[in-house]
């Protein structure tokens, strides 16, 4: 009976150390489990974090390319636009350059059979006539004649603008014009920029030359209203109507140079003559 008693406490020592161990054991584990949950639940927040600023991000590159791309179809049809403009311009101006050629053309033929027929007649004159009196007047007919188609044929040569007005590209050609007697010739030369300058009754301001190009941009004042006409070319008239008056006033440029310009101020006889009479009766 001692030798049991011996045996079941004997095993009885170990249980002890035994379940200390275990739950030792159990213990690390809980806390080796919570320390693990811990960085997963940390972890799960960072890359949680990471994702929405990632996110945020490509809302706003996609926010930005989309007001780019916006941008960028406004920009496309507000181009499309100006070239339908410039276009429309182009086929206006061509249509009345060809219709002006044509005319031109047209005027020419009539002047040509005008003159074949008068030729003809003073001929048939000078064969039935022979008193040198008459003679004397045959002759002073067809100079007369000869004259007046010399001055068509060069009146020709000259372009005419929309209006139907000829235009000058020189001096001389300005002389021509003059002496037609249906409008007032007012030469002018502008050196420098911003240097308004009197012109009939017109003050012209240069504001800028492209002379590769033939090229010039002014500011024109008349009765205080500023009008400006940028990128305009040699030879191309800019109109103007005065107050009281019906029949357009016009500005040529026919020459450029460097900060330079020169050209001519044409008046109508018909938009004078009101100006002239009011001086006289302030007087």
């Amino acid at each position: 009976m001692s030798d049991e008693y011996n045996e079941s406490r004997s095993g009885a020592s170990w249980h002890l150390p035994a379940i200390i161990v275990l739950g030792l054991i159990a213990i690390g584990g809980l806390a080796f489990g919570w320390n693990a949950s811990s960085k997963l639940d940390a972890t799960q927040q960072a890359v949680t974090a990471q994702v929405n600023s990632f996110k945020q991000g490509v809302e706003q590159d996609m926010s930005s390319l989309k007001d780019r791309i916006a941008q960028d179809e406004k920009a496309n049809t507000d181009l499309q636009g100006d070239l339908k403009v410039v276009t429309d311009k182009l086929k206006i101006t061509q249509g009345q350059l060809k219709k002006a050629r044509v005319e031109a053309q047209q005027a020419n033929e009539d002047t040509t059979q005008k003159l074949t027929a008068l030729d003809t007649g003073l001929r048939t004159e000078l064969a039935t006539k022979a008193a040198t009196d008459d003679l004397k007047n045959v002759d002073t007919k067809v100079g007369g004649v000869r004259t007046d188609l010399d001055t068509t044929r060069e009146d020709l040569k000259m372009a005419r603008s929309e209006m139907g007005t000829l235009i000058a590209r020189n001096h001389d050609e300005i002389d021509q014009l003059r002496r037609l007697g249906e409008r007032d010739y007012i030469e002018f030369t502008i050196a420098g920029k911003n240097k308004p300058q009197k012109v009939a009754n017109l003050t012209v301001e240069l504001k800028g030359v492209n002379e590769k190009r033939g090229q010039f941009s002014v500011a024109m004042t008349a009765e205080d209203r500023r009008l400006e006409k940028k990128n305009r070319a040699m030879n191309e008239p800019i109109f103007f109507y005065l107050s009281g008056t019906k029949i357009p006033e016009e500005l040529v440029v026919n020459k450029v140079g460097k900060d330079t310009v020169s050209g001519y101020v044409s008046v109508p006889k018909a938009n004078s003559q009101p100006q002239a009479s009011a001086s006289s009766s302030g007087k």
